[in-house]
């Protein structure tokens, strides 16, 4: 297909072995995410060239990369490669890092220069050395460097692992920016849940080398037939646009598909996509609508499945409010009580404090 990347790997080492077999959509933002060891970065290898399995394909929108007849070399592969560290050459200057990249790519400018560094925004920092950078700006300039050469395929190896809170938070919105602006697929490797919720369409989970589930970002979060925990609990991410803003309270709503959620405002300009994280124990049902309550939101949903929890005391039960679904952790005495099951109508209780963006 032209519009998908087709994988297959399978290597292994003692105490671990690279077993997977994928087909993954070519645009948007693909995070793979897993805890260290799962074998992230060495699928983001295999699918760079930089290893080679012993049993590999790999079909970048209908071009064979690699199968058993041949083998691409990475040089000759369309690709930019953003890694933990920037490793800027220390004796050019920023312009000058972007400019030997250049001189070394053999493919044709879908990105000219000057775009990639207005959508990196590091105008300002063109005459400077490495040195003289901050951990945030080089990783900028780092993504820049591999947008310069015009690769087809973009893979981010824990970009912001090496950068501290407040440098994460300083180059988020240059990848939001990334996503929004370039028509090119992006596969980031990450283990934050914060860097899945903000960036990703798709999601790829590993665990011990292999793959646990894939699949668009809010379908997979919300499954109930497996453990998939981005961070403590389960929680699920709702897309919508900040529609009213209370400047009495300092709360917004946001509309999305299936109802209205209000939160923290955050200063984001009415008419702006975003993304709300949903956590499962900041969401209670009721059969009744509730007429006394400081929950704020309460919206009409139907049960669609229920599932045991980690704790034999806990139940998770996934409610769809229009297209858009949500789980609350609740105990199963609360679900016997209600005698809750699939295909019923609820009120779904949603508590803003626990609605984070």
């Amino acid at each position: 297909m032209m519009d998908q990347i087709s994988a297959h790997f399978r290597m292994g080492w003692p105490g671990f072995t690279l077993d997977l077999d994928l087909t993954l959509p070519a645009f948007g933002i693909t995070a793979i995410f897993g805890q260290s060891g799962s074998g992230k970065t060495t699928l983001l290898r295999c699918l760079a060239g930089l290893e080679r399995a012993s049993q590999g394909r790999l079909i970048f929108k209908g071009e064979v990369w690699q199968d058993e007849h041949s083998f691409l070399p990475v040089h000759k592969r369309p690709l930019g490669y953003v890694f933990q560290e920037a490793s800027l050459f220390p004796h050019l200057s920023v312009l000058g890092n972007l400019r030997y990249g250049l001189t070394r790519s053999k493919t044709a400018q879908r990105v000219s220069l000057d775009q990639a560094i207005e959508l990196l925004g590091i105008g300002h920092l063109l005459e400077r050395r490495p040195d003289r950078l901050s951990g945030g700006e080089r990783q900028r300039v780092g993504i820049a460097r591999a947008l310069a050469v015009s690769p087809r395929l973009l893979l981010m190896d824990e970009p912001l692992a090496a950068l501290d809170l407040a440098r994460k938070q300083e180059i988020l919105p240059y990848l939001e920016r990334l996503h929004d602006e370039m028509a090119l697929p992006v596969l980031y490797v990450t283990h934050s849940p914060d860097e899945v919720t903000r960036l990703a369409d798709h999601l790829v989970v590993m665990e011990n080398g292999r793959l646990l589930a894939h699949g668009p970002l809010a379908e997979t979060l919300s499954r109930l037939d497996l453990p998939i925990r981005l961070g403590n609990e389960r929680e699920v991410v709702l897309e919508g646009v900040i529609a009213e803003r209370d400047a009495t309270w300092h709360l917004a709503r946001v509309d999305f598909d299936g109802g209205r959620i209000w939160t923290r405002d955050r200063g984001i300009a009415l008419g702006h996509c975003v993304r709300l994280r949903v956590p499962s124990s900041g969401v209670s049902l009721c059969l009744n609508h509730p007429d006394d309550t400081s929950i704020l939101n309460i919206l009409a949903g139907q049960v669609e499945g229920i599932a045991d929890d980690d704790h034999p005391g806990l139940t998770l039960v996934r409610v769809m409010i229009g297209k858009s679904a949500v789980l609350a952790r609740v105990t199963k005495r609360s679900v016997a009580a209600l005698a809750l099951q699939p295909g019923q109508t609820v009120w779904v209780q949603v508590k803003s404090a626990a609605v984070t963006e």
